[in-house]
Parts: structure tokens; C-alpha cells; sequence
């Protein structure tokens, strides 16, 4: 159940972070409204997965694929731009994710 939890908080965050930049600066309320909601249901998930889970490793799961997930979609829904450093990056992040749940004894 842990592992539903800590994906749900990054779907969450991805969520809250996505309406971030969708508000404009927090000055569309209905998005702003999101991104409260988005970052408060992922800090919780985040707070139960870490009764479990060390916070290194959850932490890391945590923000590392947040960073991937928000660079994809800001590149499906937003038009950014992803250069091949940043690929190569995001790739690295996503080995580093790999290694460290091979290797975790959680």
C-alpha cells in the first residue's frame, strides 16, 4: 500500500505543480484552488509513505519523478522545450530512481 501512496503524492504534486503554472501567478482562482489542493494531498501521501519508507529514498522517488513528469508535460501541454541535456538529465534521474529501488532493503 506504501508504494500506491508514494505514487499517488507524486501524481499529486505533478498535479498541484501543473496548476501552478496554469494560474498564472495565482491569479486564476479555480487553478490556484488546484495547486493548494494538488501540494496538500501530495504532502500528506508523502507524510504516511514516510512512516515506512526512509525519507532519503522516498524523498528522492518522490521529487525525481516529479522533475521527469513535470518536464514532460511541460513539453506535451505547455510548448517548453526539452533540449538533449536536459533528456540526458532527466535519464540520469531516472537511473539514479532505478538504482536506488534495486538496491533499497525497504
Amino acid at each position: 500500500m506504501v508504494w500506491i501512496y508514494l505514487t499517488l503524492a507524486i501524481v499529486a504534486e505533478t498535479i498541484g505543480t501543473s496548476a501552478l503554472k496554469a494560474s498564472d501567478g495565482f491569479t486564476r482562482l479555480a487553478r490556484s484552488l488546484v495547486t493548494v489542493a494538488g501540494y496538500a494531498l501530495s504532502f500528506w501521501l508523502l507524510a504516511l509513505v514516510l512512516k515506512t519508507i526512509p525519507v532519503g529514498i522516498a524523498y528522492a522517488i518522490w521529487s525525481g519523478l516529479g522533475i521527469v513528469l513535470i518536464a514532460l508535460i511541460g513539453w506535451l501541454v505547455f510548448g517548453q522545450k526539452l533540449d538533449p541535456p536536459a533528456m540526458i538529465g532527466m535519464g540520469l534521474i531516472v537511473a539514479g530512481i532505478v538504482v536506488m529501488q534495486l538496491s533499497a532493503k525497504v
